[in-house]
């Protein structure tokens, strides 16, 4: 894989709004690439500063990152989470709704229905929380934004999540939520 095709390749690809790539996103731009190839290539293209290496087997074009710094890390969350439905909660979402009064600085909180973990990435970390509801269930319970990567608790439903899972409740604005559960 040669600096010229990848930056042709990710630049096409950034005109399509796609910027965070697995590999096998890569390996599918580069099929003459062997897997060993494309190994040291990904290193070399980390290494040069093309490509940002997320988690693993997750890349960010680097050149992309200044013009589309607000959703990377759901971005990277949709990406590690393939085949699955999350959604911003908990924490990060009450934050947004002015909620609870600290802002989680460079992490995100997201319930799905995949696994649960705690991924550190050069844009933040990104914290899945498993739950068992339904996707109608959840999909009720959520809000699409148009240009947003995932979809939104909403606001009683991020307070549910809260209590469900069992996390601290004790930074609630309770008069907040006066209008939530009136």
């Amino acid at each position: 894989m040669k600096h010229m095709e990848l930056i042709n390749s990710l630049t096409a690809l950034e005109r399509l709004g796609v910027y965070v790539l697995t590999k096998k996103d890569v390996e599918k731009l580069f099929p003459q690439e062997g897997e060993k190839s494309m190994e040291k290539s990904l290193q070399r293209m980390v290494k040069d500063g093309l490509l940002i290496r997320a988690a693993r087997g997750i890349y960010v074009n680097a050149l992309a990152v200044a013009r589309k710094p607000s959703w990377i890390l759901e971005d990277v969350a949709k990406a590690l989470r393939p085949g699955n439905l999350s959604y911003v909660s908990l924490e990060s979402i009450l934050s947004e709704y002015g909620v609870i009064s600290q802002i989680p600085l460079s992490r995100i909180t997201l319930m799905t229905t995949g696994a649960k973990g705690v991924h550190e990435t050069p844009f933040g970390t990104i914290e899945f929380t498993h739950t068992k509801r339904t996707i109608p269930d959840i999909l009720e319970r959520t809000i699409f934004i148009k240009d947003r990567p995932l979809r939104i608790a909403k606001k009683h439903a991020a307070v549910t999540d809260l209590l469900r899972v069992g996390r601290n409740t004790d930074m609630i604005d309770y008069e907040e939520l006066e209008e939530v559960f009136a």
